[in-house]
């Protein structure tokens, strides 16, 4: 089947949620994930969940499972939480949750990301699957990474990929 069959059959209001995951962001600073919110709404997106965790495996992994399980999404963003400190654990916690992984988002982010900050773009992690029958995908936290990945990756593909899973 191609896109334009799936597209057919794909879902016509798509649930989004929203995680950011930070120590320090609160609802009133979180520029990314407001401005994925707001985004998201304009591509017609219905945005079904957000909420901020810590950088914790433990509550990421909790944050992650509830999204999926009690909202019904087809698709979960998560920001913050992807760079290399030692606290940055996002991409940690969240692959052993991939049922599959979206290898060629990483490549695509990361070649998208060398076009904007030059070789600043082989720090910059991101990583994409499913959990469920939800994609997930893990963005870095700054709103440059999330607009780049939102406009230029998931936004375009998201009811692609959710035909996909509901078949």
């Amino acid at each position: 089947m191609g896109k334009k069959q799936h597209l057919h059959h794909a879902p016509k209001n798509i649930d989004l949620g929203v995680i950011t995951v930070s120590t320090t962001r609160t609802r009133d600073n979180d520029k990314s994930g407001l401005w994925i919110r707001k985004q998201a709404q304009k591509e017609g997106l219905c945005v079904a969940s957000y909420c901020i965790v810590s950088d914790t495996r433990e509550l990421i992994v909790r944050a992650v499972a509830d999204s999926v399980s009690g909202h019904g999404l087809h698709a979960l963003i998560l920001t913050g939480g992807t760079g290399m400190g030692l606290s940055d654990v996002t991409i940690e916690a969240v692959r052993p949750l991939f049922v599959k992984e979206m290898g060629a988002f990483s490549t695509l982010f990361t070649q998208l990301s060398f076009e904007k900050v030059d070789s600043a773009a082989l720090l910059s992690r991101a990583a994409a699957g499913i959990v469920g029958k939800t994609a997930v995908f893990c963005l870095p936290g700054s709103l440059d990474a999330c607009k780049l990945a939102c406009n230029e990756l998931i936004f375009p593909e998201i009811k692609h990929i959710a035909a996909h899973l509901i078949t």
